[in-house]
């Protein structure tokens, strides 16, 4: 019932003191009598406090009274003037100040009768409700998957219940969403990951966020064919959907929750429908890799990748391919790790590009068909991980890791067999390198970025103090800027005019310092030897702390998060 509806019952005899408008639409869930001061632990939102103001004393008491109603959210105030014969002026004036609706309850009036009006009219309303939530379940089902997908159940949802609600993947990508209900920009990978960290943290179920001061209730969407007898949550973690509604269920009657409950079943039953539509791509890919693994002739791979590149991209193809190879890795795994580094290959390369994902030995690769001119575009591993890798970083932790490496494209079959080889030694280049998520590029095999993940640590450690402490240490006592002007001069090639006019320098200041670097370091930037040294330990610091960063990835992804 709406608090407007107390003033139009003549039985009652209310008169309203404070509030109008718009704050007489409030939903009134319920009735409570109290004279405490802070009645606040007994409040749970909604409520129709009544008050005989045995709790004022002066003045003073009105306004930190309330304030904790208004902060626990109730609906309105009546307040009795049979103690005192008149509501006070303070309490009116309190009243206006937190928007709280004020309602004088005449002495005649009890508070019983008060009771049970608000009692009856809630409780028929409930059944109401129930009613109509067993009707949304029934329109629900006809509208699920086969009747119009995820789309069509969440226009359900905001035309019945003003629910704006997405549906997103493991990553935060958007699957589906409300015709009036779009996705705002960034909010999708936040949410996944912090469904991510809460169910790598043991908390599988719905769980509550906040994000910019907007709660939201995350619900899973693991589909039934995901059901492992070793309940490791590690096994689908990357492959299943979220259901995110913008609302905070923990007050949910439980009607609504258990509607909400059977969203997230049909939903995840479409999940299931599409993972089954992808079993041919990957039966075909697992053939191909088969015959790679067996030898096979260039002519009967292209005879296998002839059929596979039609069910990925309608319409003619052109003839060459890329190969993308990831692993997943957790301590002591009680499982494949195959299937799981497949599925999240599968969903990193959806956003750019179709596949045909196999899995094998624990690792998952990938055979992307590359269409002719400007719409045949490579993929590349930092476009690939870029935009997910703090998403993925928190859903590995504690201990877990993704690697992915990439190959050239090939223009034939003949080449096939050579761009898996070179995405899985850029793989372990990307390996080497022990961040969480990391990936590397055929680019890389023929650059000193090869070889620097192999350095040892102790080795990098000695060979980088040695020759950028001296410089750190002074940049730290006089405020300078001798390693930034040192990545600039390298930058620029050794030219005395780019690099001044890249740091809005004088020549002449910038000689100054570069001859400071030199004489704090004992090298000469004139030789190339020395420019070469410089330049390694430049990437390997940068190295060292892109591993450390990766090492400490925020608790946070701009919100709270609770279970």
């Amino acid at each position: 019932m709406r608090l407007r509806t107390l003033l139009d019952t003549d039985a009652l005899g209310l008169r309203l003191l404070s509030g109008g408008g718009p704050e007489l639409e409030r939903q009134v869930r319920g009735v409570m009598t109290t004279d405490l001061r802070d009645p606040s632990r007994y409040l749970h939102g909604g409520e129709l406090v009544l008050t005989g103001l045995a709790w004022w004393r002066g003045p003073r008491d009105s306004e930190p009274f309330v304030r904790i109603l208004a902060e626990a959210g109730v609906a309105g105030l009546a307040a009795g003037e049979a103690e005192f014969g008149r509501v006070p002026d303070d309490l009116t004036a309190a009243c206006a100040l937190h928007r709280l609706p004020l309602f004088a309850v005449a002495e005649e009036v009890g508070f019983a009768d008060i009771t049970e009006h608000v009692v009856r009219q809630v409780s028929g309303e409930r059944a109401g409700d129930l009613a109509a939530v067993v009707d949304r379940h029934r329109r629900l089902m006809s509208a699920g998957p086969a009747g119009g997908g995820p789309r069509a159940v969440l226009d359900l949802l905001a035309a019945d219940l003003d629910l704006r609600a997405w549906v997103l993947s493991a990553t935060g990508r958007r699957i589906a969403a409300a015709r009036e209900g779009p996705l705002p920009e960034g909010l999708g990978p936040r949410l996944a990951a912090h469904r991510l960290a809460a169910a790598a943290g043991g908390r599988p179920g719905p769980c509550r966020v906040v994000l910019d001061g907007v709660a939201h209730t995350l619900f899973p969407l693991g589909g039934d064919s995901d059901s492992d007898s070793s309940g490791d949550v590690r096994r689908t973690l990357l492959s299943d959907w979220l259901l995110a509604v913008r609302a905070d269920a923990r007050d949910w009657p439980p009607q609504r929750l258990d509607l909400l409950n059977g969203v997230a079943r049909l939903i995840a039953a479409e999940r299931d429908r599409r993972d089954a539509a992808r079993s041919v791509p990957r039966r075909l890919a697992q053939e191909v890799l088969a015959l790679l693994g067996a030898g096979a002739p260039p002519a009967e791979i292209g005879a296998r990748l002839r059929v596979v590149a039609p069910v990925l991209v309608p319409g003619p193809a052109g003839a060459r391919w890329q190969v993308v190879v990831a692993r997943v890795e957790w301590p002591d795994a009680p499982f494949d790790a195959g299937p799981p580094a497949r599925a999240a290959l599968e969903e990193l390369l959806a956003p750019a590009a179709e596949a045909a994902v196999a899995h094998e030995g624990g690792e998952a690769v990938a055979f992307v068909p590359l269409a002719e001119g400007d719409d045949g575009e490579p993929v590349a591993a930092e476009t690939v991980l870029g935009p997910v890798r703090e998403v993925l970083a928190r859903g590995l932790r504690p201990g877990g890791r993704l690697t992915l490496g990439v190959s050239a494209a090939v223009p034939s079959a003949e080449g096939l067999r050579g761009a898996v080889a070179e995405a899985r030694h850029a793989r372990r280049v990307a390996a080497a390198r022990r961040e969480t998520v990391s990936g590397a590029g055929h680019d890389e095999l023929a650059s000193h970025v090869l070889l620097l993940p192999f350095v040892p640590d102790d080795v990098r450690l000695a060979f980088t103090a040695g020759l950028l402490d001296p410089l750190r240490d002074y940049d730290r006592r006089h405020r300078s800027g001798l390693v930034a002007t040192l990545e600039a001069f390298l930058a620029a090639d050794g030219s005395w005019t780019r690099c001044a006019a890249r740091l809005h320098l004088h020549v002449n200041t910038l000689r100054y310092r570069i001859g400071r670097i030199e004489q704090l370091t004992g090298r000469d930037l004139t030789k190339l030897e020395d420019k070469v040294d410089f330049f390694l330990a430049l990437r390997m610091d940068l190295t060292r702390s892109s591993a450390r960063s990766a090492a400490n990835v925020p608790g946070s992804a701009g919100g709270r998060g609770t279970g």
